[in-house]
């Protein structure tokens, strides 16, 4: 058996974590920069509220309805994240985190130990409430797509309450029947199109078809997600958790940038979040893309990117950002307004397979590493920094609306009056 455990509205819910003021109203999230709204809650969602709508083009309805507006708060949402996963993992042994809101569990020899998975599910989602006041989703299948379309249903289908099982033939018809097929893990908007006009509207739909005539029409991943509907476990946790094959950091300014030394701040900054999520998959970096520009609306409109390829492959965050300071000039131009930029490993070998060169010094220093992410993941991102990204923020993305740091920040930790 597998489940799949989901934050409901993750980024929404969390900025009611420790504001109870808010608990019983509307809110959303805005992106980066404050540009659109990327999560809303679920009584905001019974307003109408859309997401990915531009948040100038809809500010008067958010005020109209009384809708709390917030920035997102990476570092509040990561904390909680991490929260959230280690009580989830006291409830399986094989766990994988799927993404900052998401858990898959796989519950191997475990029948004789669960007799109710429904039990079992409402159990995990009171921890999780009880320990950090995130509500959360609880889906049981037998295959890791079936736990992810009763995730679905326990979040979105009526009747479910939060928790929903897939564990046989009527159970996942019962499900399935009320799923539509772009709902379905691994089936893309192109194949859901395709799909569509083929009158193969459901999620039912789609596991009723023959797994090979589908994988000939469209591909090897459609082929696996009809076996997986149908209970055949097609994806091993290998599947699910495969390398990343390229790493962007990329974001647009809260104001424009001129001059050379900020941009290099942004580099720097945006290489050093690269190195990071590098080493956290055990991977190298074997080619660096970097680009700067102004914005498309501007009238003389300016892109330059850069590629810089490392003899020995490479984790090191000192490493990369010298990298970036050597393409600087290239990228820079005088009287250039900067909108956005960039940092991304094009090509990733394996740490495992690393290849060294008898001629050229290893400058990996992986104690260093070990030492910079240990501080940063202890005391929160950005306590320990390279030199190059500098101490001024006023590049950083706009955040006019950022609620506290309570779980990261001294300065602003919950105040509590008796």
């Amino acid at each position: 058996m597998y489940a799949l455990v989901d934050a409901v509205s993750f980024y929404a819910s969390a900025e009611k974590v420790f504001d109870p003021s808010i608990r019983n109203k509307p809110v959303v999230v805005l992106t980066n920069n404050d540009g659109c709204i990327c999560a809303v809650c679920p009584i905001a969602r019974r307003l109408g509220i859309p997401k990915f709508t531009p948040y100038f083009q809809i500010k008067a309805l958010l005020q109209k309805h009384g809708v709390v507006v917030r920035s997102s708060n990476y570092e509040l949402y990561a904390d909680l994240s991490e929260r959230m996963m280690n009580v989830i993992a006291r409830y399986c042994d094989n766990q994988y985190v799927y993404s900052i809101d998401e858990s898959f569990l796989h519950f191997k020899n475990y029948s004789n130990v669960i007799k109710d998975w429904h039990q079992y599910g409402h159990e995990i989602r009171r921890a999780i409430w009880k320990e950090t006041r995130l509500p959360v989703g609880v889906g049981f299948g037998t295959t890791s797509t079936l736990a992810k379309a009763a995730n679905h249903a326990a979040k979105k289908l009526a009747g479910y309450k939060g928790v929903a099982v897939i564990n046989d033939t009527q159970s996942a018809k019962n499900i399935l029947e009320k799923m539509h097929v772009n709902d379905v893990w691994g089936v893309g908007k192109k194949i859901s199109q395709r799909l569509i006009q083929q009158n193969i509207k459901t999620a039912h739909q789609l596991s009723m078809q023959c797994p090979k005539f589908m994988g000939k029409q469209f591909s090897v991943i459609t082929e696996r997600t009809v076996n997986e509907l149908n209970g055949v476990s097609c994806l091993t946790w290998d599947d699910i958790k495969a390398p990343k094959q390229e790493i962007f950091s990329t974001r647009s300014f809260g104001r424009r940038i001129i001059d050379i030394h900020s941009l290099q701040a942004a580099l720097t900054t945006h290489s050093t979040i690269v190195a990071k999520k590098v080493r956290q998959q055990s991977s190298l970096i074997k080619k660096l893309l970097i680009f700067a520009s102004s914005s498309p609306h501007d009238e003389n409109y300016y892109k330059q990117t850069m590629v810089y390829t490392f003899p020995i492959a490479t984790d090191n965050s000192c490493d990369i950002a010298t990298a970036v300071s050597l393409m600087l000039a290239e990228i820079f131009i005088s009287g250039v307004q900067f909108y956005r930029c960039g940092v991304g490993a094009i090509v990733l070998e394996s740490k495992q397979y690393r290849q060294a060169d008898l001629f050229l010094s290893d400058s990996s220093n992986p104690i260093l590493m070990n030492c910079l992410d240990a501080i940063n993941h202890r005391y929160g991102q950005g306590t320990l920094t390279l030199g190059a990204e500098g101490k001024s923020n006023s590049w950083q993305m706009k955040r006019q609306f950022l609620s506290p740091q309570y779980t990261s920040n001294w300065r602003d930790i919950p105040k509590i009056n008796c």
